[in-house]
């Protein structure tokens, strides 16, 4: 299995939900690391003496959810989502399971 390839962030053109196409033989990072790149409103001469926008850099990293429900216990992985904004896992499997029924039962009639 190989690595060593670079993941690409790619987009649908209907979607905000972005994609990763994984490579055969290779799987999904457990961990990817973004740069949030954000304008400062200041330029500076490049080495032409054009002036050009400089950038702040902020580093971010997002785990794989499901490495973390198999790794932590169940209280802690709550704690997680829970500082991520999320309701426990309790909570939002059964509003899913709701939702699924009330969809079925949408189809049913």
């Amino acid at each position: 299995m190989n690595n060593k390839w670079i993941p690409e962030i790619m987009y649908e053109e209907d979607s905000n939900i972005p994609f990763v196409m994984v490579p055969q033989g290779n799987v999904m990072p457990e961990l990817l690391y973004i740069f949030e790149s954000r304008d400062t409103g200041q330029t500076e001469p490049n080495h032409e003496g054009e002036e050009v926008p400089i950038y702040e850099w902020d580093l971010h990293q997002y785990a794989d959810m499901a490495i973390l429900k198999n790794k932590l216990s169940q209280n802690v992985y709550d704690k997680v989502r829970h500082a991520l904004g999320l309701e426990s896992l309790e909570v939002a499997t059964t509003k899913g399971e709701d939702l699924t029924q009330k969809i079925k039962n949408n189809l049913d009639n």
